[in-house]
């Protein structure tokens, strides 16, 4: 045997295995994933996990509808979304033979009224959105006035999500988050667009923007989610997380697979895998979400679990409101947004 022709072939052979490697491809939100977790994914099961991320719901969706439905394998999406991408067909119902650990999932996660039964997501980790602020300046706050009527002094930042930021003021001014009352709203519309003439407002901030220029000192507030605020807090001790007496948004993110997914079998073992106790744990105490992982809870680090702004006590609990489905009102919230935004 030609030896130079032995070692050429073998190298094809080995290439050739290489570029059969599966791939699980994720689309996600930024920085929510546990870098040695995922790799322990890949190992286990010999693939390739590759990330892309959004910013919020309204843009995943419309990337799947534009194609995407055949490029990813697996999103993320928050509960009051859910029932909108089921009614558009972007979801595979599950086989929940074949994700056994579905089994830990905690009652509150276990046919929640967003997705009665889990027939389509089962979640992933769950939080709230807060006021993130500089505390050596500001002192202790527990009012979202502090923010939505700043005075002009105070540089702070609107949450670019148009559910919760809407939600939050409706909120503020003792509303349901969830109302389609046109009076109320167009109260809270009003109360946003006041905010932005403030001379201290710098403009919308989506997911971790807001947190990242008031750790960088560029501002004083903003609004930002319970593990983004917990997961950057070391060395940081000028900043505070709140939930405001007003009460927040309660929300929760889901894995779910896509309806053409390339490879289903791997997301429903990625899916399995995130659900075991251990890995749970492992994902939670790196990017300080909660959990909704019964069998994750005793491994959660002490000083997550012990944190009433991750997992709230039962009087903060009483003042959260989960985001529903407009259904027939998601036209009129979409107007709401645009005409906040652009006056």
């Amino acid at each position: 045997m030609n030896v130079k022709f032995g070692a050429l072939a073998l190298g094809a052979l080995l290439a050739g295995s290489a570029a059969a490697r599966e791939e699980l491809n994720i689309y996600i939100w930024s920085e929510y994933t546990e870098p040695e977790l995922t790799k322990a994914f890949e190992e286990k099961y010999d693939c390739k996990v590759i990330e892309t991320n959004y910013e919020n719901c309204e843009e995943m969706v419309a990337k799947l509808q534009a194609g995407g439905l055949s490029q990813y394998d697996m999103v993320f999406p928050s509960d009051y979304i859910l029932p909108s991408m089921i009614q558009l067909g972007l979801l595979e119902e599950l086989d929940h033979s074949r994700i056994p650990n579905i089994k830990n999932l905690t009652d509150t996660f276990t046919s929640p009224s967003f997705d009665p039964g889990n027939k389509y997501s089962v979640a992933y980790q769950w939080g709230t959105v807060g006021l993130i602020y500089n505390i050596e300046k500001f002192g202790k706050i527990d009012s979202w006035k502090a923010i939505l009527e700043a005075d002009d002094s105070t540089r702070f930042s609107l949450f670019d999500s148009e559910r919760e930021m809407t939600g939050i003021a409706l909120a503020y001014l003792g509303y349901s988050m969830n109302t389609t009352n046109k009076k109320e709203l167009m109260e809270a519309a009003q109360l946003l667009i006041k905010a932005k003439k403030k001379k201290g407002y710098s403009g919308f901030d989506a997911n971790v923007g807001g947190f990242s220029k008031v750790q960088a000192g560029t501002l004083d507030m903003s609004f930002c989610y319970s593990g983004d605020a917990f997961a950057n807090f070391k060395d940081n001790d000028h900043l505070s997380y709140v939930i405001p007496k007003e009460g927040t948004v309660v929300w929760c993110d889901s894995m779910c697979i896509t309806r053409k997914a390339p490879n289903k079998d791997l997301a429903y073992k990625y899916i399995n895998f995130i659900l075991d106790a251990k890995n749970g744990a492992q994902l939670s105490n790196y990017i300080a979400f909660a959990t909704p992982n019964k069998a994750s809870l005793p491994l959660i680090d002490k000083e997550l679990i012990e944190n009433p702004s991750i997992y709230p006590d039962a009087a903060t609990e009483k003042k959260l409101e989960f985001i529903l489905d407009a259904g027939a009102n998601t036209a009129m919230y979409g107007e709401l947004w645009k005409m906040i935004k652009t006056r």
